[in-house]
């Protein structure tokens, strides 16, 4: 037998996966090798040469022949003081992806449910699934903001464990309202989770929210805004009670103490981050007033570092133009109720006026009659 092969069964797999998931598709975003990649919602610009130096000093001083803060102490009490908040209301792990996935292995699971309201980011429904939660959809207006009566409806109907929503949403960079927020916490019978990915971008923040009183826990993550998206770190913001629980769920030891320190020494430097966010907001002002001015191409108002558009023709024949000159943007053109959308990443603003002058000589090509 070679391992490969049941008992009398030529070529049928001893142990096989999960049914359930035999039909999923690894989630990822195609990488092509072009000048300017806007497909991604990275930050442009790498960390302060201050913060890598910051960080490499003080990495000299970890023993790591020891295993990490298994509670991540010192990165939590950091955040918790950058967030006007309690060390005791933060929990961290590799990325706001892991955030998720151990709510979701808390909450969730078979005989158990998640709403998510569509369009919005894929991977909320593909953990889910991997998790052996059923997931419930939503449909969001024709502007992409929640129907907050269809999805209190949806969620007195199938009563759903998780409540799941994207703000800014990704991809329609939809900023949801407080008051939106407050509508699914009146109705919702479990665990409201706002995946604030881009938050720093927005106008507010649910964190403001978090309570004791409210089953409702806000994902944040290091990669966009702190330049660390090759250090995976995320964290969210939640009750006590809800943090304690996730702590019991997660996996021993499973952030690095590399990762930790750079998660504490990053927000020494929060002076710096935060012209950042300034200038990919005006970067991304600047890409909706100069979009807005194509013939040929709606414009979605945006609270992220990114821009859906949608030209009027052939949206993967343009993302395939802007290729060829050297543009990379993430292709949504085929994707349910995404119908030729393309989303570009705010980039630096050479990368930016690169990608408006593809954008000019490539759009009358989709759009003509």
């Amino acid at each position: 037998m070679t391992g490969t092969e049941g008992p009398g069964q030529v070529g049928v797999p001893l142990v096989a996966r999960r049914d359930d998931i035999s039909a999923l598709e690894a989630y990822h975003s195609p990488q092509l090798d072009v000048p300017v990649r806007l497909n991604t919602n990275e930050s442009p610009y790498p960390p302060p040469p201050d913060f890598v130096d910051a960080w490499l000093s003080a990495l000299r001083e970890v023993p790591l022949n020891r295993y990490p803060d298994r509670s991540a102490r010192g990165l939590r009490s950091a955040i918790a003081q950058q967030q006007g908040t309690t060390a005791d209301r933060v929990f961290c792990a590799n990325g706001s992806n892991e955030v998720l996935q151990t709510l979701f292995l808390t909450y969730g699971g078979f005989g158990r449910r998640a709403a998510v309201f569509e369009p919005t980011y894929a991977l909320h429904s593909h953990i889910a699934r991997i998790t052996g939660t059923e997931v419930v959809v939503g449909e969001r207006r024709e502007d992409f903001a929640l129907d907050i009566d269809a999805a209190a409806a949806l969620i007195a109907e199938t009563a759903p464990h998780l409540v799941l929503v994207c703000s800014p949403n990704n991809p329609t960079g939809t900023v949801e309202p407080r008051e939106a927020i407050e509508a699914l916490l009146a109705v919702a019978p479990g665990i409201v989770v706002v995946d604030e990915a881009y938050g720093e971008f927005a106008d507010w923040s649910a964190v403001d929210l978090v309570s004791e009183e409210r089953p409702l826990v806000v994902a944040r993550t290091y990669s966009k805004v702190w330049s660390m998206a090759a250090l995976r770190l995320g964290f969210c913001v939640g009750p006590r009670w809800l943090v304690r629980e996730l702590d019991e769920v997660v996996l021993p030891y499973h952030l690095a103490a590399p990762t930790q320190l750079a998660g504490t020494v990053a927000l020494r430097f929060e002076s710096e981050m935060a012209a950042r966010v300034q200038r990919l907001v005006d970067g991304r002002e600047e890409l909706v007033v100069e979009l807005s001015k194509l013939e040929g191409v709606d414009v979605f108002p945006s609270g992220a570092n990114f821009v859906l558009i949608r030209p009027h023709g052939r949206g993967h024949r343009l993302w395939e133009l802007l290729v060829d000159r050297g543009v990379l943007v993430r292709d949504f053109s085929e994707w349910p109720r995404l119908d030729d959308c393309l989303r570009v990443t705010v980039g630096t603003v050479e990368e930016n006026q690169r990608f408006l002058a593809a954008m000019r000589e490539a759009l009358p090509e989709v759009t003509e009659a």
